[in-house]
């Protein structure tokens, strides 16, 4: 059962060809939207134009990562959402803005999701609930889904251990919250 309730809130996307429009999410206890000022400094980080670039927003919550990239002219933006209810809402939100040709909905935990996933990624958003820990297995299961220099946003109360072929890009801090972007090199075998 969901954990979050009918009521809605409202986040307005700061970038791109959507910019100024406003999408709804559920209100939940684990759901923070990430917040504009964060949002405009990682996307002065990306960049501020994805065009060509596949994306994967694998706890989008809110969606407000993922639709900022399909704004900014993404290729292809993959959202994995757990909770049908907030999934539900996610699907009318890319109806609204007419974003359904580049956004994807996939409604499964996200360690299924990459799993099963055979798809490769130029930038991931990592922003789980606070109370998520289980940052090895995401890590163990990550670096299939990820093509060559590929960047990773992680946004998380304290930074878990992260892998030596993840190299630190940027980092910042928002009130509780830490934020880097890390860049893939895959481990040299020797």
């Amino acid at each position: 059962m969901s954990k979050h309730s009918k009521h809605t809130n409202q986040v307005r996307i700061i970038g791109g060809n959507c910019r100024g429009r406003k999408i709804r999410f559920l209100s939940a206890e684990s759901l923070r939207p990430t917040a504009d000022m964060v949002r405009e400094r990682l996307f002065n980080w990306l960049g501020q134009d994805l065009t060509g670039l596949k994306v994967l927003d694998l706890f989008a919550g809110s969606g407000a990562l993922g639709f900022e990239a399909a704004s900014r002219n993404a290729k292809q933006v993959v959202m994995v959402e757990k909770y049908r209810d907030t999934s539900k809402l996610l699907q009318q939100n890319k109806r609204e803005l007419g974003l359904e040709d580049k956004i994807t909905i996939s409604v499964q935990d996200a360690l299924n999701y990459l799993k099963s996933s055979s798809e490769k990624f130029d930038v991931i958003f990592l922003d789980p609930p606070y109370a998520w820990e289980d940052w090895k297995t995401l890590f163990d299961q990550l670096e299939k889904c990820l093509s060559e220099n590929a960047m990773i946003y992680i946004e998380s109360a304290s930074m878990p251990k992260i892998p030596e072929w993840l190299h630190l890009f940027r980092e910042g801090k928002s009130g509780k919250s830490l934020f880097e972007v890390r860049i893939y090199k895959p481990k040299i075998e020797k």
